[in-house]
């Protein structure tokens, strides 16, 4: 396990300027050969240091997977507490105000870590809770070729992992994807899945499930979703199985065994 420096980005307009510290960055690398890396988010309040520990463990010898740190910062949800978190969430809900500059930052933030890996691997993302969520907002903006702010996104990502999460800025993705042939076309085709488990009390499973059903109606047409009776917010074996399956077949893995 290896560990690259923090690093700090700003986003902003005008005379408003907000800057971001991202913590330690934390590296698996890859036990085989190096066919795919999956840059993947922790929860809020978390780090990249207890995901790089499970992930490290996975039956994928050919994913390089790369665990940054959320810049810590004050939180809605906690009544302005700090606390490490890709984006400032007021409430899981289609009426809250969506972050867009904190998840701008985050996925630019995503895709400087991808920026430099070799052209001939595969590049993906995943995450768990707000680690999801931030995950397929960066698939949002794939599809549309451009942050939410409309700056260019640079990176050509083939799959995105979401666990226990929901779909941020969710109220405009249909509209502006059906605004963009190029996003029709990229959204189409990108695989995408998504796994929540029935018993969620911080993440409602209605809200994962209706993450699914948007996303699907806004275009998104390579989507799996997966439901786990009694499953509470974490991961258990059973998961974490599928997601080992669903990314082998969808990367064109070699290497991968169950245990």
């Amino acid at each position: 396990m290896s560990y690259t420096n923090s690093s700090s980005m700003n986003f902003g307009s005008g005379n408003v300027r907000r800057t971001f510290e991202f913590g330690r960055t934390h590296v698996v690398r890859p036990k085989g050969q190096h066919q795919a890396t999956i840059v993947w988010l922790h929860g809020l309040g978390d780090n990249g240091s207890s995901w790089s520990q499970i992930l490290e463990t996975l039956p994928l010898p050919n994913i390089k997977w790369i665990c940054p740190t959320a810049p810590t910062r004050p939180l809605s949800t906690y009544g302005g507490f700090s606390s490490t978190a890709w984006f400032d969430a007021v409430e899981i809900s289609e009426d809250a105000a969506d972050d867009w500059e904190g998840l701008d930052a985050s996925a630019a933030h995503i895709a400087t870590l991808l920026s430099t890996e070799p052209r001939n691997v595969k590049l993906g993302i995943g995450g768990f809770s707000m680690g999801a969520a931030t995950a397929l907002h960066s698939a949002t903006c794939y599809a549309l070729g451009q942050y939410g702010n409309g700056n260019a996104y640079p990176i050509d990502l083939s799959a995105v992992v979401a666990l226990s999460g929901w779909l941020p800025c969710s109220r405009t993705l249909k509209h502006r994807i059906e605004g963009s042939r190029d996003g029709i076309r990229r959204a189409s085709s990108f695989p995408l899945f998504l796994c929540h488990g029935r018993g969620d009390d911080v993440v409602a499973y209605e809200y994962g499930e209706k993450s699914a059903r948007t996303l699907s109606s806004a275009g998104f047409r390579n989507l799996s979703f997966r439901s786990y009776n009694g499953l509470g917010h974490y991961t258990v074996p059973e998961e974490t199985d599928e997601v080992c399956s669903w990314l082998t077949a969808n990367l064109g893995l070699g290497g991968f065994r169950l245990n």
